[in-house]
């Protein structure tokens, strides 16, 4: 049984790109209009930014300019991750790039002009105009790893070269992946990417899950080495980047823009994997216990401890979901992230092409877009949460900041987003008195929340940092090199609770973080931030709330270490990060008392 085609599935379902154009043809119109003013800028300021006069005015020509290259990006882009069997979609998406390619090679004297004025200069912007303060820091930054003007100039052009190794996996998955159907006691069962994803890795019948998982992984398998021809491209590339630009090490290079450091990264990474896999292994250990499973297997990690209690959620209830979670934090912030459905921010289709996963992204002046797919199953009201997350990070940030200043670091960036996850396990756990509703709640929260953001995507960090050793050391590696990494990660956080066998090693293929520089890790750091501000929420619910507010503003207007510190959190310590590990043990060990009363 195939996926509906993406003209098929009803309107209501897909997201509306009408704010952004009217048409293609509105589209090209823009896209003339971003070379025009593109040139004019460069025949302006070329050469003239010589103070902070001339860099003040630059910079507020600049802001405009970039309006059109947002809308311009995001149409393309979203229309190609709705369908990319669609060659119209792919040929936008072309246009777009090359259009913006052109515009960064054209502006790359303007970075080093700036970076290269006295310091003062430079100061005097940040106090005059403060919404670019943080541009001026940046700059401060930059300059030390700077390039000639035309080694620039051609690196801004070769962009969407360097975005083709996550473009061809990404189409590898959702344009030519072919999943064989799989039938279980008389019945066939679909078999997609999505379908697996979604759906049978939280099969509650154990012989559907594993030949699910079969079917799934022997796709994969046929695939495996282009997937890591393509993956060798992107890491190869980035390592090139940063040896031309001074870095001693890919991870330095992708970490400084994040504004973070190897010690804030290698912290994450390694007290979750050395105190987190206990107090997982004792978890799963308890679903293979009340599943009577004799072996528990990566296919059973997913799985519900009580999947006779485990409700379907039909998309016309998401918005009371969403309304009784979010409420904490105020009626405007409630009315802000609800106009997602009204204004259909949200593509909820389930269609053949589809890119998938979630994401939120939103265009500068304009409302969030959020891509999902929704399957009728709690987890789906979670991604929406978490996406809806991003979302109101990001309108409140456009309120408050320039264009040029709107984007945190993403150190931070998963910090909003899985707060709203914590928020709706709370949310969960306030309707009823039932110890089965109670633990299913908690259940939810450390299998939703905290194994995505705290297992799923540190593991794949601690893979990453694995991979980019090889490459810093000069080594290179294939998709065999690939599994046996990703084995030895998986085993040494699962320990001799879960079975690791060679299709659990395949799982380096399922996820795109990876072409995103040192994303996943992120996750768990932007979750310490959350669990941190949730449970102060608790105890100072006031406050808390202000706080939280005012780091959903900040935008890029502070560093990370500082940008936590308005929301209460001191990343500069282990402290946060032992507490979240605390906090999670808690929860398991309530989760096991409940099942004994049960």
């Amino acid at each position: 049984m195939a996926l509906p085609l993406r003209k098929d599935v009803p309107q209501e379902l897909t997201w509306d790109l009408s704010a952004l154009y009217a048409d293609d043809a509105a589209f090209f119109a823009d896209l003339e209009k971003l070379a025009q003013k593109t040139t004019a800028f460069s025949a302006r300021f070329k050469g003239q930014v010589t103070d902070a006069q001339q860099l003040t005015k630059a910079l507020i020509e600049l802001e405009q300019l970039e309006r059109y290259a947002t809308k311009i990006e995001h149409y393309a882009f979203l229309q190609q991750a709705s369908d990319m069997t669609d060659p119209h979609y792919d040929h936008l998406l072309t246009q777009a790039d090359q259009a913006l390619a052109t515009k960064e090679a054209t502006l790359a004297f303007f970075e080093l002009e700036a970076a290269n004025l006295a310091p003062t200069e430079l100061e005097m912007v940040a106090q005059k105009t403060p919404r670019f303060a943080s541009v001026i820091r940046h700059l401060k930054t930059a300059k030390k790893h700077q390039l000639s003007q035309a080694t620039e100039e051609a690196l801004a052009l070769l962009a969407p070269t360097f975005k083709a190794p996550e473009n061809i996996y990404t189409t590898t998955r959702a344009a030519d992946m072919r999943f064989s159907d799989f039938e279980v006691n008389g019945q066939t069962y679909p078999m997609s990417f999505v379908l697996y994803e979604n759906t049978y890795q939280y099969h509650p019948d154990p012989e559907v899950r594993h030949k699910a998982f079969a079917s799934f992984s022997k796709t994969l398998r046929r695939y495996q080495n282009t997937v890591a021809a393509t993956y060798y491209t992107q890491v190869a590339k980035e390592k090139t980047l940063a040896t031309l630009r001074g870095y001693d090490s890919v991870v330095d290079y992708l970490l400084e823009q994040q504004e973070s450091n190897c010690e804030l990264f290698d912290r994450q990474i390694d007290l979750i994997m050395e105190k987190l896999g206990p107090i997982m292994q004792r978890y799963v250990k308890l679903i293979q216990k009340e599943h009577g499973l004799e072996r528990l297997t990566f296919a059973d990690l997913q799985i519900d401890l009580d999947p006779t209690f485990a409700p379907k959620v039909k998309l016309a209830d998401a918005p009371r979901y969403i309304k009784q979670a979010v409420a904490p934090l105020g009626s405007a912030y409630e009315k802000l992230v609800l106009r997602a459905f009204d204004e259909r921010w949200v593509d909820f289709a389930l269609n053949e092409g589809k890119e998938t996963g979630g994401f939120e992204t939103t265009p500068y002046g304009l409302h969030p877009y959020i891509l999902m797919s929704w399957t009728d199953e709690l987890a789906d009201v979670y991604t929406l949460v978490h996406e809806l997350g991003h979302a109101g990070q990001a309108l409140l940030t456009m309120e408050n900041n320039s264009i040029l200043g709107s984007e945190p670091s993403m150190y931070l960036v998963e910090a909003p987003s899985t707060f709203n996850e914590l928020l709706l396990t709370h949310s969960l756990t306030q309707t009823s008195s039932d110890p089965r509703l109670e633990r299913f709640a908690y259940t939810k929260m450390l299998t939703n929340t905290f194994y995505h953001n705290f297992v799923t995507h540190l593991l794949e960090a601690a893979f990453q940092r694995e991979v980019y050793r090889l490459i810093d050391a000069g080594q290179t590696f294939d998709g065999a090199k690939l599994s046996e990494i990703k084995k030895q990660v998986l085993q040494r956080f699962w320990g001799e609770a879960v079975v690791i066998d060679d299709d659990a090693a395949l799982t380096w293929m399922r996820q795109s973080h990876y072409y995103m520089g040192l994303y996943s890790y992120t996750y768990s750091a932007g979750l310490t931030i959350a669990t941190q501000a949730y449970l102060k929420l608790l105890a100072e619910p006031e406050t808390t709330v202000k706080d939280w507010l005012a780091f959903l503003k900040l935008g890029d207007s502070l560093p990370p270490i500082a940008a936590a510190k308005v929301a209460g959190c001191d990343i500069s310590t282990k402290e946060p990060l032992e507490n979240t590990l605390a906090f999670l043990a808690q929860t398991v060990e309530r989760i096991e008392t409940l099942t004994t009363q049960l």
